[in-house]
């Protein structure tokens, strides 16, 4: 299973297995991970599991979608780098992504 590390806004960092197929989001609630809220459960209809995808994982998760990109107008402090992690799909090659979460959600 693909390994992805959540660093949270103090620093600390979580390693959790993600399963090829669902999403960084998923991962994350499965895991507990602090700071990623996902109100909507994945449905790209909130800002609530926005991340910021360490640059050197940026071109291997993708670019947003227009209805992601419309979502992350909602989300706070938005960098180029941000991605709501619902609508990342974990695949084999994200092994060992990084992802990071703001110090607040919305």
């Amino acid at each position: 299973m693909p390994k992805i590390t959540f660093v949270d806004s103090s620093g600390e960092a979580r390693t959790v297995d993600g399963e090829v197929g669902a999403t960084v989001m998923e991962a994350a609630i499965r895991n507990a991970i602090p700071e990623i809220a996902a109100e909507c459960g994945g449905g790209c209809a909130c800002a609530t599991c926005h991340v910021y995808v360490d640059e050197a994982w940026v071109s291997l998760t993708g670019k947003a979608s227009d209805q992601e990109e419309d979502m992350l107008d909602f989300a706070y402090k938005v960098q180029p780098n941000s991605r709501l992690c619902c609508q990342i799909k974990i695949a084999a090659e994200l092994d060992g992504l990084i992802v990071t979460t703001p110090d607040r959600q919305g």
